[in-house]
């Protein structure tokens, strides 16, 4: 451990888990078990990371059993469109590589969602019928900010007017984390409540504003009467700048469990996630942002930065 801290330039009073992999691990798990003593029947869906089903990270691995326990799903981006470049068919080698893993999901009870950057229709249309014929429930983005509802197709892809309870009752579902396109919150939450998506992804925030436990209730019955689940999105690998727990003197005296900026989407910031420092922003108390979503009345959380073990890596 002293000369892993030289190496990286650490000071010895900080601990650094030599099995990163694990540590993000337990954290999905301890998010879990405590989202669900509040609420039984809460949902955890991590996107990305998804070698951490097995112990050796390969998928004819040992499945970990814990892991997979305390998940109800998986979210994965890029499966056949975006991953080498948004509108762009993602390669046969990386598609087989991620679906190997997915299936693992599968074959064990949970729901796979994948998301993915097309906005060509024939794209679009590919998208879900491949995605369709693995078992696999998708959403095909315009934009890689989801900050809208797509223009095509017209419905959602399987539209239908059932009740939808549970994950695997749900055909579709809309992402849409980025509100800020949309003028006020009652214009955002009107467009999504006249849709027919079975679930949705959304922000707890429109913009700077909490939305309410009757904002929340508002959008779980379809335009067509059907019942509807409404997931909320969470990142726990990075932390934003713009978020209500941030200080702006982070950026000149960062916490230690605060790394480095993402040059890629500028304001969010690696973070130590095994600090507890850290997971008590993310859960655990009243003022945390797990709590805050219980308490506004989400079916459940979608977890995001799930790979952040690969940048400590």
């Amino acid at each position: 451990m002293v000369l892993f801290n030289l190496i990286y330039g650490c000071s010895k009073e900080e601990e650094y888990p030599l099995d990163y992999r694990q540590a993000m691990r337990d954290f999905v798990r301890e998010i879990s078990a405590y989202a669900k003593r509040i609420k039984g029947n809460f949902f955890v869906i991590p996107q990305n990371g998804q070698e951490l089903i097995t112990h050796n990270g390969e998928p004819d691995g040992l499945i970990v059993t814990d892991y997979l326990n305390a998940i109800d799903g998986v979210g994965r981006e890029d499966l056949f469109y975006g991953y080498d470049g948004d509108n762009i068919p993602t390669s046969e080698n990386e598609r087989e590589y991620l679906i190997a893993f997915l299936d693992i999901f599968k074959n064990n009870g949970k729901m796979v969602f994948v998301i993915d950057y097309c906005w060509t229709p024939s794209f679009i249309d590919d998208s879900y019928k491949r995605n369709s014929e693995r078992g696999y429930i998708s959403f095909a983005a315009e934009h890689r900010e989801l900050d809208n509802i797509p223009s095509y197709p017209t419905a959602p892809y399987n539209v239908n007017s059932n009740d939808v309870s549970s994950l695997s009752e749900v055909r579709n579902f809309l992402y849409l984390v980025n509100p800020g396109l949309f003028l006020t919150k009652n214009d955002f939450l009107n467009a999504i409540r006249h849709t027919d998506y079975d679930l949705f992804i959304i922000d707890l925030f429109y913009k700077d504003e909490q939305l309410t436990y009757e904002d929340v209730n508002s959008l779980k019955v379809k335009a067509n009467g059907g019942k509807r689940l409404v997931i909320a999105y969470m990142s726990i690998g990075e932390a934003e700048d713009y978020r209500y727990y941030w200080r702006e003197e982070w950026k000149t005296n960062p916490p230690v469990w605060l790394a480095e900026e993402n040059p890629y989407w500028p304001g969010n910031y690696k973070v130590r996630y095994w600090y507890k420092e850290w997971q008590d922003i993310i859960f655990g108390n009243d003022n945390s942002c797990l709590k805050k979503i219980l308490d506004a009345g989400f079916d459940g959380v979608y977890l995001d930065i799930i790979d952040a073990f690969e940048y400590f890596e």
